[in-house]
């Protein structure tokens, strides 16, 4: 049987001495796409933050296409296949939408070209500076440079926040065909979970830094009383 893109066994970790993770065991196949879902606090940016190399991990493991990650360095993690686009998008503000792209452009399907096919509002503002962009722009760029790695998986840490509802629905477009056509494996965190259930393979649930709840995401879309109660959403 091949190994997953992503496998994780009982993940310890958290900031300097304080624990926010534990017993984390999951796995992410090739071209699937997960949903990370929690309230506020559950330690869902904690474990994006660790399988970057951010967060400190205290015990278990974490394989990416069979690579052990525990101990590399982020830029590292990022060359074996990591695309992440924090919450905070993190642009370099001075430098033009093109730099941006091209400032850590790796060989592979995602090149400039590509990107603004996926985001045309990019290619009108490519000469604009990252301190020139609304936030709905700022998270089109930030995501198209983290394609600009050629990752293998996909991290987007909550990209809809802060977000106008237009804005919100053409992210969301975008997301699904990554997932859907171009076969991106991803893992997704959303605070609104019905955004990400219908364009998601897999989900799970954290509360409290483990693991309470996880399956299909249609299966989770079935069963509002179970996202009512851990996430407090009400779908009626």
């Amino acid at each position: 049987m091949a190994d997953p893109l992503l496998f994780i066994e009982n993940l310890s970790a958290g900031w300097g001495e304080g624990l926010v993770l534990e017993g984390i065991s999951l796995r992410v196949e090739e071209g699937q796409a997960l949903a990370l879902l929690g309230r506020n606090g559950a330690g869902k940016t904690t474990l994006i933050n660790t399988l970057m190399g951010i967060a400190r991990q205290r015990g278990g493991a974490i394989r990416l296409a069979g690579t052990v990650l525990d101990r590399l360095a982020p830029e590292r993690r990022a060359t074996l296949g990591l695309g992440w686009v924090p919450q905070e998008r993190a642009v370099f503000r001075s430098l033009t939408v093109a730099e941006n792209l091209t400032a850590v452009a790796r060989p592979g399907r995602w090149d400039e070209k590509a990107v603004y096919a996926l985001f045309p509002r990019l290619a009108e503002r490519r000469r604009n500076l990252g301190s020139q962009l609304s936030g709905g722009e700022q998270q089109m760029l930030a995501i198209g440079r983290a394609l600009m790695l050629n990752p293998r998986l996909l991290l987007l840490d909550e990209p809809l926040e802060g977000l106008a509802p237009v804005i919100v629905q053409g992210l969301l477009f975008a997301i699904q065909r990554l997932v859907r056509d171009e076969g991106m494996a991803a893992i997704l965190i959303e605070q609104h979970a019905t955004q990400i259930l219908p364009i998601t393979d897999q989900a799970v649930i954290l509360d409290r830094g483990r693991i309470v709840a996880k399956g299909a995401s249609s299966q989770m879309l079935a069963e509002p009383a179970l996202l009512e109660r851990h996430l407090g959403l009400s779908l009626h």
